[in-house]
């Protein structure tokens, strides 16, 4: 299982979000939409977001902002196939 946060610096949302994946021990891809055009108009374009952190799953399963209640769902999700 993938999971990307697109990121901004000083970004509080995106801060968070890090931070409960880096706490379950789940591992994720960081990417600065500030710094990488192809990300900024992945998650603008092809998403439809305009708010960071823009969260994907597997491509199948995103969402932007700080989400607690999506970001347990991926964990649990990510902690189910370690498991299998």
């Amino acid at each position: 299982m993938a999971i990307t946060i697109y990121t901004k610096p000083g970004c509080f949302g995106c801060r968070k979000t890090a931070e409960k994946f880096t706490e379950a021990r789940v591992a994720f891809t960081e990417v600065d939409i500030t710094q990488k055009l192809a990300a900024l108009e992945y998650v603008t374009e092809e998403l439809g977001y305009s708010q960071a952190p823009i969260v994907v799953v597997d491509d199948d399963f995103h969402w932007s902002g700080l989400n607690p209640t999506n970001i347990a769902v991926a964990i649990k999700l990510a902690k189910e196939e370690v498991a299998s």
